[in-house]
């Protein structure tokens, strides 16, 4: 799988995002070398809190899949996912995250807590870090504040 090329689509729907003034975050979905779903943030264009790329995306890949097993779906994102985001991956039994930039401050997938494969649970998703994280970094960082 071309984790490169896939990044690549993630920044461009964050930068889609942040045309439309939310943070600059893009997520995608993709089964066997195609991308069946892609999203960036849309918490203020919804007035949604819950409204991440992420979860976007597992909702989409689930619908377009008819399914609620998404066991061979590689999640691609910007930033690393909060709890919330993986827990809908766990949910999904999502197989791969692929994510650029970690989040120290809330993300679970090893940045802030470890919740993508923590012991204990009944699934563990797959975590791949840094992959275009230097271009998603210069994206966020040219974001303009609270967005």
């Amino acid at each position: 799988m071309n984790y490169e090329l896939y990044m690549a689509e993630a920044i461009a729907e964050a930068r889609r995002g942040a045309e439309e003034g939310e943070a600059p975050v893009g997520a995608v979905a993709v089964l066997d070398d195609a991308m069946i779903a892609r999203d960036h943030d849309r918490i203020l264009l919804q007035h949604d809190p819950t409204a991440h790329a992420v979860l976007l995306a597992v909702q989409a890949a689930a619908r377009k899949l008819g399914t609620r097993r998404l066991s061979e779906v590689t999640i691609f994102a910007t930033h690393e996912p909060c709890a919330m985001c993986v827990g809908a991956l766990l949910a999904g039994r999502v197989k791969t995250l692929v994510f650029a930039l970690s989040d120290e401050k809330q993300g679970a997938a090893g940045g802030a807590v470890q919740l993508a494969r923590a012991d204990g649970l009944g699934h563990q998703v797959a975590v791949i870090s840094g992959v275009r994280e230097a271009e998603a970094r210069r994206l966020a960082s040219a974001a303009p504040a609270g967005a």
